[in-house]
């Protein structure tokens, strides 16, 4: 079993920037990528951004881009997206969530963090 909680939600302005973290732990542990969704009131969970375990190659969605960076901690097992200059339209709860393998899909999730920007 695998487990990933997230961490670093929380409440900023607009413009502001916020880190979220996820650490994933269990006996059978493995990546292929680990990523982060979100999800709005109201609207389907969405893409954010994406990180290859072996490579650290990274994809994001054209709306974050440029303001949002994703990382990864292969000691601690850990994902990280530093989200900077956000927006109101950045709000939602974000997810982390694990590929474990090349043929896999995203097969499991965090429980969810909340993101609040106001205007």
């Amino acid at each position: 079993q695998v487990h990933l909680v997230e961490s670093g939600g929380g409440l900023v302005q607009a413009g502001g920037s916020l880190r979220l973290s996820c650490a994933a732990s269990g006996p059978t542990f493995s990546s292929y990528a680990m990523g982060w969704f979100r999800q709005a009131p109201g609207k389907e969970r969405e893409f954010v951004s994406a990180i290859a375990w072996n490579n650290g190659a990274t994809h994001y969605t054209n709306s974050v881009k440029g303001r949002f960076t994703i990382s990864l901690d292969k000691a601690k097992k850990t994902v990280n997206l530093e989200m900077n200059n956000l927006r109101p339209e950045d709000t939602a709860v974000y997810y982390c969530t694990t590929q474990p393998g090349i043929r896999s899909g995203w097969d499991y999730w965090g429980q969810g963090t909340q993101v609040t920007v106001s205007s």
